[in-house]
Protein backbone atom coordinates (compact mmCIF):
# COMPACT_ATOMS: atom_id res chain seq x y z
CA UNK A 1 0.00 0.00 0.00
CA UNK A 2 1.62 3.21 -1.08
CA UNK A 3 1.94 5.99 1.81
CA UNK A 4 -1.06 8.62 2.27
CA UNK A 5 -0.56 11.48 -0.11
CA UNK A 6 1.86 9.61 -2.40
CA UNK A 7 1.50 10.01 -6.39
CA UNK A 8 0.42 6.62 -7.64
CA UNK A 9 1.82 5.18 -10.25
CA UNK A 10 0.58 5.12 -13.97
CA UNK A 11 1.14 6.23 -17.50
CA UNK A 12 3.30 8.85 -19.01
CA UNK A 13 2.82 10.22 -22.34
CA UNK A 14 5.72 11.44 -23.50
CA UNK A 15 6.20 13.56 -26.94
CA UNK A 16 9.26 13.37 -29.02
CA UNK A 17 9.66 17.28 -30.22
CA UNK A 18 11.77 18.89 -32.96
CA UNK A 19 11.79 15.87 -35.32
CA UNK A 20 12.36 17.14 -39.06
CA UNK A 21 9.83 17.22 -41.98
CA UNK A 22 10.73 13.77 -43.69
CA UNK A 23 10.98 12.28 -47.26
CA UNK A 24 11.88 9.15 -49.26
CA UNK A 25 14.74 7.45 -47.86
CA UNK A 26 15.08 9.25 -44.36
CA UNK A 27 15.95 6.92 -41.52
CA UNK A 28 12.79 7.26 -39.28
CA UNK A 29 14.19 5.03 -36.82
CA UNK A 30 17.49 7.39 -36.19
CA UNK A 31 15.49 10.75 -36.12
CA UNK A 32 13.91 9.39 -33.16
CA UNK A 33 16.23 8.07 -31.89
CA UNK A 34 18.67 11.59 -32.08
CA UNK A 35 14.94 13.24 -30.29
CA UNK A 36 14.50 10.46 -27.86
CA UNK A 37 17.97 8.81 -26.24
CA UNK A 38 15.72 8.68 -23.77
CA UNK A 39 13.71 5.89 -24.62
CA UNK A 40 13.64 2.55 -22.25
CA UNK A 41 12.99 -1.12 -22.53
CA UNK A 42 8.73 -1.33 -22.00
CA UNK A 43 8.06 1.99 -23.75
CA UNK A 44 5.45 2.02 -27.00
CA UNK A 45 6.43 4.05 -29.52
CA UNK A 46 3.34 5.68 -31.32
CA UNK A 47 3.94 6.78 -34.52
CA UNK A 48 1.76 8.65 -36.94
CA UNK A 49 1.37 6.83 -40.15
CA UNK A 50 1.55 9.53 -42.35
CA UNK A 51 5.59 9.56 -41.36
CA UNK A 52 5.90 6.23 -42.14
CA UNK A 53 4.53 6.68 -45.77
CA UNK A 54 6.56 9.47 -46.27
CA UNK A 55 9.53 8.11 -46.02
CA UNK A 56 9.08 4.70 -47.30
CA UNK A 57 7.49 6.76 -50.65
CA UNK A 58 3.60 6.19 -50.32
CA UNK A 59 2.99 9.24 -51.91
CA UNK A 60 0.54 10.20 -55.00
CA UNK A 61 2.35 12.84 -57.05
CA UNK A 62 0.11 16.27 -57.97
CA UNK A 63 0.94 17.44 -61.31
CA UNK A 64 1.22 21.17 -61.09
CA UNK A 65 -1.33 21.40 -63.85
CA UNK A 66 -4.13 18.70 -62.08
CA UNK A 67 -6.65 18.46 -60.18
CA UNK A 68 -5.86 17.90 -56.65
CA UNK A 69 -9.28 16.61 -55.54
CA UNK A 70 -9.55 14.63 -58.98
CA UNK A 71 -6.02 13.31 -58.05
CA UNK A 72 -7.36 12.49 -54.76
CA UNK A 73 -10.64 10.71 -56.13
CA UNK A 74 -8.54 8.31 -58.36
CA UNK A 75 -6.41 7.68 -55.61
CA UNK A 76 -9.52 6.49 -53.46
CA UNK A 77 -10.42 4.40 -56.07
CA UNK A 78 -7.00 2.59 -56.71
CA UNK A 79 -7.01 2.13 -53.00
CA UNK A 80 -10.65 0.47 -52.85
CA UNK A 81 -11.21 -2.87 -52.32
CA UNK A 82 -15.15 -2.61 -51.73
CA UNK A 83 -17.54 0.45 -51.55
CA UNK A 84 -19.57 0.71 -48.26
CA UNK A 85 -21.49 3.10 -48.50
CA UNK A 86 -21.09 7.04 -49.77
CA UNK A 87 -22.82 10.52 -49.96
CA UNK A 88 -21.81 12.86 -52.25
CA UNK A 89 -17.86 13.08 -52.91
CA UNK A 90 -17.44 11.09 -49.84
CA UNK A 91 -16.67 7.33 -49.90
CA UNK A 92 -16.33 4.77 -47.11
CA UNK A 93 -14.46 1.89 -48.64
CA UNK A 94 -12.72 -0.95 -47.58
CA UNK A 95 -9.03 -1.08 -47.98
CA UNK A 96 -6.43 -3.43 -49.22
CA UNK A 97 -5.52 -3.86 -45.46
CA UNK A 98 -8.96 -4.96 -44.39
CA UNK A 99 -9.48 -1.40 -43.17
CA UNK A 100 -12.95 0.47 -43.30
CA UNK A 101 -12.31 4.13 -43.66
CA UNK A 102 -13.20 7.03 -44.87
CA UNK A 103 -11.62 8.16 -48.47
CA UNK A 104 -9.21 4.89 -48.22
CA UNK A 105 -7.39 6.71 -45.25
CA UNK A 106 -5.55 8.83 -48.48
CA UNK A 107 -4.49 11.97 -46.59
CA UNK A 108 -4.20 15.41 -48.41
CA UNK A 109 -3.41 17.68 -44.75
CA UNK A 110 -0.48 17.97 -43.70
CA UNK A 111 1.70 17.88 -46.63
CA UNK A 112 3.28 19.98 -49.71
CA UNK A 113 0.27 20.45 -52.64
CA UNK A 114 2.42 18.78 -54.86
CA UNK A 115 1.76 15.08 -53.30
CA UNK A 116 -0.64 13.50 -51.47
CA UNK A 117 -0.09 10.49 -48.49
CA UNK A 118 -1.27 6.67 -48.81
CA UNK A 119 -1.66 4.59 -45.57
CA UNK A 120 1.51 2.49 -45.31
CA UNK A 121 1.15 -0.90 -47.79
CA UNK A 122 2.29 -3.27 -44.90
CA UNK A 123 2.17 -0.69 -41.09
CA UNK A 124 3.01 -4.41 -39.15
CA UNK A 125 6.07 -4.52 -41.11
CA UNK A 126 7.04 -0.73 -40.91
CA UNK A 127 6.17 -0.84 -37.25
CA UNK A 128 8.26 -4.42 -36.50
CA UNK A 129 11.32 -3.04 -39.10
CA UNK A 130 10.89 0.49 -36.55
CA UNK A 131 11.34 -1.66 -33.63
CA UNK A 132 14.26 -3.50 -34.67
CA UNK A 133 16.18 -0.37 -35.83
CA UNK A 134 15.54 1.53 -32.49
CA UNK A 135 17.22 -2.01 -30.56
CA UNK A 136 19.83 -1.44 -32.68
CA UNK A 137 20.58 2.01 -32.22
CA UNK A 138 19.82 2.59 -28.60
CA UNK A 139 19.86 -1.14 -27.58
CA UNK A 140 16.11 -1.00 -25.79
CA UNK A 141 12.97 -3.17 -26.52
CA UNK A 142 10.27 -1.46 -26.96
CA UNK A 143 7.02 -1.53 -28.61
CA UNK A 144 5.97 0.29 -31.92
CA UNK A 145 2.29 1.47 -32.72
CA UNK A 146 1.84 2.94 -36.27
CA UNK A 147 -0.92 4.99 -35.72
CA UNK A 148 -3.86 7.36 -38.03
CA UNK A 149 -6.90 9.09 -37.28
CA UNK A 150 -10.25 7.17 -37.98
CA UNK A 151 -14.15 8.28 -37.65
CA UNK A 152 -15.94 6.11 -35.65
CA UNK A 153 -19.46 4.22 -35.70
CA UNK A 154 -22.48 6.17 -34.62
CA UNK A 155 -20.35 8.91 -32.79
CA UNK A 156 -19.39 12.17 -33.66
CA UNK A 157 -15.30 14.04 -33.81
CA UNK A 158 -11.98 11.60 -35.14
CA UNK A 159 -9.34 9.99 -32.80
CA UNK A 160 -6.41 7.81 -33.60
CA UNK A 161 -6.63 4.18 -33.81
CA UNK A 162 -3.76 1.29 -34.65
CA UNK A 163 -2.92 0.57 -38.09
CA UNK A 164 0.08 -1.71 -37.09
CA UNK A 165 2.34 -2.54 -34.71
CA UNK A 166 4.99 -4.81 -33.09
CA UNK A 167 6.32 -6.31 -29.94
CA UNK A 168 2.80 -6.18 -28.24
CA UNK A 169 -0.25 -7.53 -27.97
CA UNK A 170 -2.99 -5.73 -30.44
CA UNK A 171 -6.15 -7.47 -29.04
CA UNK A 172 -6.19 -8.65 -24.89
CA UNK A 173 -9.09 -10.99 -24.70
CA UNK A 174 -10.77 -11.17 -21.67
CA UNK A 175 -13.93 -13.72 -22.49
CA UNK A 176 -14.47 -16.46 -20.13
CA UNK A 177 -13.12 -14.04 -17.18
CA UNK A 178 -14.55 -13.46 -14.41
CA UNK A 179 -15.50 -10.24 -13.30
CA UNK A 180 -15.52 -9.22 -9.03
CA UNK A 181 -19.40 -9.64 -9.32
CA UNK A 182 -18.96 -13.06 -10.18
CA UNK A 183 -19.71 -12.54 -13.79
CA UNK A 184 -18.44 -14.49 -16.82
CA UNK A 185 -17.20 -11.79 -19.50
CA UNK A 186 -18.60 -13.13 -22.83
CA UNK A 187 -17.86 -10.45 -25.57
CA UNK A 188 -14.87 -8.35 -23.86
CA UNK A 189 -11.94 -7.87 -26.01
CA UNK A 190 -9.87 -4.81 -25.52
CA UNK A 191 -7.88 -2.94 -28.12
CA UNK A 192 -4.80 -1.87 -26.57
CA UNK A 193 -3.14 -0.33 -29.40
CA UNK A 194 -6.33 1.53 -30.56
CA UNK A 195 -6.08 2.87 -26.70
CA UNK A 196 -2.68 3.60 -26.69
CA UNK A 197 -3.01 5.18 -30.36
CA UNK A 198 -5.58 7.36 -29.24
CA UNK A 199 -3.50 8.59 -25.69
CA UNK A 200 -0.51 9.19 -27.82
CA UNK A 201 -2.82 11.56 -30.07
CA UNK A 202 -3.27 14.26 -26.88
CA UNK A 203 0.39 15.02 -27.39
CA UNK A 204 1.14 14.58 -30.69
CA UNK A 205 -1.58 16.82 -31.96
CA UNK A 206 -2.84 17.82 -35.35
CA UNK A 207 -1.62 20.88 -35.51
CA UNK A 208 1.84 20.71 -34.01
CA UNK A 209 4.24 18.86 -35.70
CA UNK A 210 4.67 16.78 -33.63
CA UNK A 211 4.04 12.90 -35.37
CA UNK A 212 5.87 10.64 -32.51
CA UNK A 213 4.75 10.05 -28.89
CA UNK A 214 5.85 7.52 -26.03
CA UNK A 215 3.46 6.02 -23.52
CA UNK A 216 5.55 5.16 -20.48
CA UNK A 217 4.48 2.86 -17.68
CA UNK A 218 2.07 0.80 -19.59
CA UNK A 219 2.51 -2.95 -18.59
CA UNK A 220 1.41 -4.88 -21.96
CA UNK A 221 1.09 -8.82 -23.21
CA UNK A 222 3.99 -9.23 -25.49
CA UNK A 223 2.64 -12.11 -28.19
CA UNK A 224 4.60 -15.34 -28.79
CA UNK A 225 3.92 -15.00 -32.44
CA UNK A 226 3.34 -11.33 -33.15
CA UNK A 227 0.27 -10.57 -35.57
CA UNK A 228 0.11 -7.22 -35.56
CA UNK A 229 -2.71 -5.74 -36.22
CA UNK A 230 -4.57 -8.64 -37.77
CA UNK A 231 -6.57 -9.32 -34.95
CA UNK A 232 -8.16 -6.14 -35.40
CA UNK A 233 -9.50 -6.90 -38.73
CA UNK A 234 -13.09 -7.77 -38.72
CA UNK A 235 -13.91 -10.09 -40.57
CA UNK A 236 -16.89 -10.42 -43.39
CA UNK A 237 -19.05 -12.96 -41.53
CA UNK A 238 -18.45 -10.98 -38.38
CA UNK A 239 -20.07 -7.37 -39.56
CA UNK A 240 -23.61 -6.81 -39.44
CA UNK A 241 -23.37 -3.56 -41.55
CA UNK A 242 -21.26 -4.42 -44.59
CA UNK A 243 -22.98 -2.05 -47.01
CA UNK A 244 -24.40 1.67 -45.92
CA UNK A 245 -28.39 1.89 -46.99
CA UNK A 246 -27.53 4.46 -49.46
CA UNK A 247 -25.33 1.70 -51.55
CA UNK A 248 -27.50 -1.23 -50.68
CA UNK A 249 -28.60 -2.10 -54.84
CA UNK A 250 -25.49 -0.81 -56.45
CA UNK A 251 -23.06 -2.59 -53.99
CA UNK A 252 -25.48 -6.05 -55.41
CA UNK A 253 -23.97 -6.37 -58.64
CA UNK A 254 -23.82 -9.83 -60.41
CA UNK A 255 -21.04 -12.15 -59.30
CA UNK A 256 -19.62 -14.31 -61.78
CA UNK A 257 -18.08 -17.50 -60.99
CA UNK A 258 -19.64 -19.02 -57.45
CA UNK A 259 -18.26 -21.56 -55.04
CA UNK A 260 -21.42 -23.98 -54.10
CA UNK A 261 -22.59 -23.20 -50.25
CA UNK A 262 -24.78 -25.85 -48.58
CA UNK A 263 -27.95 -24.10 -47.57
CA UNK A 264 -28.72 -22.60 -50.57
CA UNK A 265 -32.54 -23.29 -51.36
CA UNK A 266 -33.71 -22.78 -47.44
CA UNK A 267 -31.65 -18.92 -47.80
CA UNK A 268 -33.84 -18.16 -51.14
CA UNK A 269 -36.99 -19.41 -49.85
CA UNK A 270 -36.36 -17.33 -46.79
CA UNK A 271 -35.38 -14.47 -48.72
CA UNK A 272 -38.35 -14.73 -50.84
CA UNK A 273 -40.98 -14.99 -47.67
CA UNK A 274 -39.15 -11.60 -46.54
CA UNK A 275 -40.28 -10.11 -49.63
CA UNK A 276 -43.35 -11.09 -49.69
CA UNK A 277 -43.99 -10.05 -46.28
CA UNK A 278 -43.03 -6.51 -47.69
CA UNK A 279 -44.60 -6.30 -51.10
CA UNK A 280 -48.01 -7.69 -52.51
CA UNK A 281 -47.97 -11.53 -51.88
CA UNK A 282 -47.03 -12.44 -55.29
CA UNK A 283 -47.11 -16.67 -56.05
CA UNK A 284 -43.57 -18.35 -56.76
CA UNK A 285 -42.92 -21.60 -56.87
CA UNK A 286 -38.80 -22.66 -55.97
CA UNK A 287 -37.28 -25.76 -57.10
CA UNK A 288 -33.25 -26.97 -57.26
CA UNK A 289 -31.37 -29.98 -58.34
CA UNK A 290 -29.59 -31.10 -55.02
CA UNK A 291 -28.47 -29.66 -52.01
CA UNK A 292 -25.03 -27.52 -52.58
CA UNK A 293 -25.20 -27.06 -56.20
CA UNK A 294 -25.72 -23.51 -56.10
CA UNK A 295 -28.66 -23.15 -58.26
CA UNK A 296 -32.31 -22.53 -57.67
CA UNK A 297 -34.99 -22.64 -59.89
CA UNK A 298 -38.04 -19.68 -60.31
CA UNK A 299 -41.16 -21.00 -61.22
CA UNK A 300 -44.33 -18.91 -61.96
CA UNK A 301 -47.31 -20.70 -61.15
CA UNK A 302 -49.60 -17.97 -63.10
CA UNK A 303 -48.92 -17.18 -66.92
CA UNK A 304 -45.78 -14.61 -67.89
CA UNK A 305 -47.64 -11.71 -68.89
CA UNK A 306 -46.61 -8.25 -68.35
CA UNK A 307 -47.99 -8.02 -64.56
CA UNK A 308 -46.30 -10.98 -63.94
CA UNK A 309 -42.76 -10.57 -65.14
CA UNK A 310 -43.23 -6.57 -63.24
CA UNK A 311 -44.29 -8.04 -60.38
CA UNK A 312 -41.66 -10.82 -60.21
CA UNK A 313 -38.88 -8.17 -61.13
CA UNK A 314 -39.78 -6.14 -57.50
CA UNK A 315 -39.65 -9.43 -56.02
CA UNK A 316 -36.61 -10.59 -57.57
CA UNK A 317 -35.40 -7.32 -56.62
CA UNK A 318 -35.48 -7.64 -52.68
CA UNK A 319 -35.04 -11.50 -52.17
CA UNK A 320 -31.42 -10.26 -54.00
CA UNK A 321 -30.88 -7.40 -51.35
CA UNK A 322 -31.90 -9.96 -48.52
CA UNK A 323 -29.28 -12.25 -49.95
CA UNK A 324 -26.91 -10.18 -50.07
CA UNK A 325 -27.36 -9.10 -46.63
CA UNK A 326 -26.99 -12.52 -45.22
CA UNK A 327 -23.82 -12.50 -47.43
CA UNK A 328 -24.39 -14.16 -50.05
CA UNK A 329 -23.31 -13.86 -53.43
CA UNK A 330 -26.20 -14.33 -56.56
CA UNK A 331 -26.60 -14.36 -60.09
CA UNK A 332 -29.77 -14.00 -62.21
CA UNK A 333 -30.18 -16.08 -65.66
CA UNK A 334 -33.05 -15.55 -67.09
CA UNK A 335 -34.58 -18.27 -68.89
CA UNK A 336 -36.64 -18.59 -72.27
CA UNK A 337 -40.50 -18.68 -71.62
CA UNK A 338 -41.48 -20.56 -74.91
CA UNK A 339 -43.03 -23.75 -74.91
CA UNK A 340 -45.47 -23.10 -71.96
CA UNK A 341 -42.85 -23.56 -69.30
CA UNK A 342 -42.94 -22.28 -65.87
CA UNK A 343 -39.27 -21.57 -65.17
CA UNK A 344 -38.72 -17.76 -65.62
CA UNK A 345 -34.93 -18.09 -64.42
CA UNK A 346 -32.30 -19.11 -62.41
CA UNK A 347 -30.52 -18.05 -59.50
CA UNK A 348 -27.12 -18.84 -58.20
CA UNK A 349 -26.12 -18.49 -54.88
CA UNK A 350 -22.67 -18.96 -53.52
CA UNK A 351 -19.84 -17.65 -52.46
CA UNK A 352 -17.24 -15.63 -54.18
CA UNK A 353 -13.94 -17.89 -54.93
CA UNK A 354 -11.17 -17.54 -52.37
Amino acid sequence: MSEPGAVPAGVTVLPVAGLPEFAPGDDLAAAIAERAPWLADGDVVVVTSKVVSKVEGALVPVPPDADREAVRQAAIDGQTVRVVARRGPLKIVQTPHGWVVAAAGIDASNVDQGSLVLLPEDSDASARALRARLAELLGVDVAVVVSDTFGRTWREGLTDVALGSAGITALVDHRGAVDAHGNRLETTRIAVVDELASAADLVKGKLDGVPVAVVRGLPFDRPAEDEGTRPLVRLPADDLFPYGSRDVVGSRSPAGDLLPRAGELEAVAAAFRTAGAALPEFPVVLRHGGEGDGVVDVHLSDAVTTTTALNLGAQLGAVIVQLHAEGWRTRWEPAATAGGTSLVGRLWVGSDPA
